[in-house]
């Protein structure tokens, strides 16, 4: 037992995925309420984990697991073993957690996908609690895979549509000698909705129409042409019975949060897919916690399932340089890495491997391991936007979602974009920044446009200067 995870492991790991959810969430509300109701559900799926396997079973060693359930900032439960076992034995019906709705419903709204990640995270979890005892029974994958379904379902039913295979607890699954098959557990489930029809592909020339109406990004949107053109010659050389050198198609994207990494993955993906180095063209988008296991021996097989869902596409690795630890040689962080290179190899033809972040920690995780610098030769550095370009992001805003601003709201947000861009530091956010601008604007127009009676069209859409300032004049950032 000694090889087996510890129970302040278990609570870093946890801690570290709940903290990296709540930063997904740009709604203060929402964030706020994932943020104090989590935890509790988390204990109480944990429960049933573990009576899915036994529930006459419970160690003390299952105690402490419990007890590390507590994110940053909130209180470390003390349960006791009788609380902890009898909580086990009396668990019986999984229930989506509050805020799962709405988080939903933030999807609908915004388009985002923090339901699904959600549903991801939660089987990674899971399965970290399941390994208390150093494997993951078929009996347990079982009851996780189906409080996976149930929460996709629902999904399902909302039309929130997925951009990436779901994971699958059954693949972590190490079945004991005699075991009997997984019971189905008790869950409520809703009704799955028909797949629409699949939209037609877009041309390349559509895809690069849209890379040129990115805001800024000059000097990437003129890396990334370049790169193209040097695909589709490549292409014609090998057609035409010419010799083609060896060229790696992996990039490292370097810069800080908000710049547009991710945004111009996506397309590059399509854009390859569209110009025939890539079958699929899909973007699967991780991070550490979507790559490195909590538990012994299950990396390889969490970043092999990551893998696997962007073969044919492009697998994004966001803040990569959280894979490499320079204070522990020993960290799971390496075992990913050696996954992902060996796959980069093996699937050669077929998979293109992208890795973002702050571009000086980025130069260190290239340099920390001789396979990432021979794949890792392209380099696309993004700048941050300056206070013209931030305007010109907050307008965009404006006009995909319904509002204007007025000519005196005008003027305020240009100065206090420019002043925002002339003062940034290390926490400057960019486009996330000017995201957060506006959402509070919007909240703050609700509140003074919620006091008219009968408000007109133009009042409902317009954004003063108050609305775009704090009560006391001052700007939101």
């Amino acid at each position: 037992m000694s090889t087996m995870i510890t129970a302040s492991e278990v609570h870093k790991q946890y801690n570290e995925m709940m903290a990296a959810f709540r930063k997904l969430i740009p709604d203060p509300s929402l964030r706020m309420a994932f943020g104090s109701q989590v935890d509790g559900y988390m204990r109480q799926y944990v429960l049933g984990v573990w009576q899915a396997d036994n529930a006459s079973s419970i160690s003390p060693r299952h105690v402490e697991f419990y007890n590390a359930i507590y994110s940053s900032g909130r209180q470390a439960p003390s349960a006791l073993y009788w609380e902890v076992a009898s909580g086990v034995a009396n668990f019986d019906l999984f229930q989506p957690p509050a805020f799962f709705e709405d988080l939903r419903r933030y999807d609908r709204m915004k388009g985002t996908s923090l339901a699904r990640r959600f549903a991801d995270d939660l089987v990674i979890l899971l399965l970290l609690f399941a390994a208390v005892d150093g494997v993951v029974s078929e009996s347990e994958a079982g009851f996780v895979n189906a409080c996976n379904d149930v929460l996709l379902a629902l999904c399902d039913k909302d039309g929130l549509r997925a951009d990436r295979p779901a994971i699958r607890a059954d693949q972590f699954a190490a079945p004991r000698p005699g075991q009997p098959p997984a019971p189905a557990v008790k869950a409520e489930t809703a009704p799955k909705k028909e797949a629409e029809p699949a939209q037609p592909e877009p041309t390349l020339e559509e895809l690069l129409a849209e890379l040129d109406g990115l805001c800024g990004l000059d000097k990437v949107k003129k890396d990334v042409k370049s790169l193209i053109n040097l695909v589709k010659v490549r292409k014609l050389r090998e057609e035409a019975g010419l010799p083609v050198p060896p060229m790696s198609l992996h990039l490292v994207f370097m810069g800080n949060p908000g710049t547009g990494k991710t945004t111009v993955a996506r397309l590059l993906a399509k854009i390859y897919h569209a110009v025939g180095v890539l079958s699929k063209g899909q973007l699967v988008e991780v991070d550490r916690s979507g790559l490195v296991a909590g538990f012994v021996g299950q990396t390889a097989l969490k970043a092999q399932e990551a893998v696997q869902k962007a073969i044919g596409g492009v697998l994004f690795i966001d803040e990569a340089y959280a894979l490499v630890n320079a204070d522990n040689a020993n960290d799971f962080g390496h075992e990913a890495i050696e996954v992902i290179l060996k796959n980069m190899e093996d699937h050669r033809k077929d998979l293109i491997v992208i890795v973002a972040g702050y571009t000086d920690r980025m130069e260190q995780f290239i340099n920390a391991n001789p396979g990432l610098e021979s794949r890792f030769n392209k380099y696309f550095f993004f700048e941050d936007y300056d206070g013209k370009q931030l305007m010109e992001i907050f307008r965009s805003m404006c006009k995909k979602n319904g509002y204007t601003l007025s000519e005196e709201g005008e003027k305020f947000m240009e100065k206090d974009l420019q002043e925002l861009y002339d003062s940034r530091d290390e926490n400057f956010g960019n486009a996330r920044d000017v995201r957060n601008l506006f959402e509070q604007a919007v909240a703050r127009q609700a509140d003074r446009v919620s006091q008219l009676e009968e408000p007109t069209k133009e009042q409902l859409m317009e954004l003063l200067p108050e609305d775009v300032s704090s009560p006391d004049g001052r700007s939101l950032s």
